[in-house]
This record gives structure tokens, sequence and C-alpha cells, in this order.
């Protein structure tokens, strides 16, 4: 049963501000150098077998300090990149509240196209045949890392989870957020979401342990 965990990149000063999207030169501020170094402590317990991260300096920052203790490479991958914005990128959060085509970013994702770049239907795409070479190129029972954006992340989560993208928005992903998904031979189990707390009951159990039945039982009222 593979593992992949799916990491949002530090904080840095566009954040709540301006859609920095695919600029170049958008760097961790000082919040979100600490926030990279808590997530790789909170990691510390887990041997992650690979790390991938999209290639933006933001996400290659957070996934160095992940690295930092441990024998692997980051491996960058070009489509697990921020959303395509076109002309919206870089520009102030404030202003874009007030374009005509924000109500349809924000309700109707699958059928609204950023002017002059992509649509969130098609940054889905991309995103989840990513994370599936990715998840395809390793065994079973290991963990992989992906540091990637939110809108990639929350994007990837409705798709595994079965939700409708329009309804996407309704998923929060902080900074250095953790997102755990399992693929077993039945399908992807989510198994944390936006986690910013102790991360050790991602690590993969013994095969006999894992073979035994849970013990937890409901009872109905």
């Amino acid at each position: 049963m593979t593992t992949l965990l799916l990491i949002r990149h530090g904080a840095n000063d566009w954040v709540h501000g301006r859609l920095a999207g695919r600029i170049p030169g958008v760097h961790l501020n000082e919040e979100g150098r600490q926030q990279a170094t808590a997530v790789a402590q909170r990691l510390h317990e887990i041997h992650l077998a690979a790390v991938y991260a999209s290639p933006l300096d933001r996400t290659l920052e957070t996934a160095q300090a992940i690295v930092a203790d441990r024998d692997v490479q980051i491996t960058q991958v070009a489509d697990l990149r921020e959303v395509d914005y076109g002309e919206w990128q870089g520009a102030e959060l404030k202003v874009l509240y007030e374009h005509e085509l924000w109500p349809g970013v924000q309700h109707y994702p699958s059928g609204t196209r950023f002017p002059g770049g992509e649509t969130l239907g098609e940054a889905q795409m991309r995103m989840v045949q990513a994370l599936e070479r990715i998840r395809g190129s390793h065994s079973d029972q290991e963990v992989i890392a992906v540091v990637s954006h939110a809108d990639l992340i929350k994007l990837a989560c409705a798709y595994y989870i079965g939700m409708h993208m329009d309804l996407f928005q309704r998923l929060e992903i902080g900074t250095c957020s953790v997102t755990a998904f399992r693929f077993t031979k039945a399908g992807p189990r989510l198994l944390v979401l936006n986690d910013l707390g102790s991360l050790a009951h991602l690590r993969p159990k013994p095969p006999e342990v894992a073979a035994q039945p849970s013990t937890t039982t409901t009872t109905t009222p």
C-alpha cells in the first residue's frame, strides 16, 4: 500500500496578498522557513522512499528542508507546478475579487478558464496524472513525499475522494500542511487532510499487523 504525502510549500510574502502563480523568485519568508523546518521534524520518524517537488523556488526550498538530514534526492516534476493563472498571475487578490470571472473560479471552476491560462479541470488532470506516474514507479509499503501548491493539492483531494471539482474550494490546505493518501487494492484512502500535528500514525505497519482485522467496533444507538 503506497502512501503519498501531499505537502504544501511554506509561507512567503505573496500568500494572501498576490497570486504568485509560476513567477520565479518567490522564496519562503522567515515564517515559511520555520514552517519547512517544522514539517521536516514532524516527518523525522517516517522513512521517505522519495521526495518529489514542483520546480518553483518556494516548493524546492520546502523540499530541501525535508531532505536536509536524509539520503534522498529531490526529483523535480514540472506537472506539479502551480496552476497556470495566465493574465491573473502576479495580480493582487483584492483586484481579482472584483473580476467578472471570480464567481466562476469559486463556484464553477470546471468550466472557467483563467484568461490566457488553463482551467482548473486541466490542472486537476495534470496533477492526478503526475501523482499516478509517481505512485506507479514505487512499490507497496513505500511512503513518498510530494511538495506542491494549495490548489493542486485540493484538486487532487477532490479527485481521489470522489468530490466534484466544483466543490473543491470547500477544502483547506494551509502552508506546510500534510495531506496523506494510502492506495490500497480497493482504492485510495484519505488518512489526513491539512494536518499540522503529529504524523507518527502515517508510518506503514508491519505486514503481519496490517493484515489483522481492526478491533474498532461501531455501536448503533
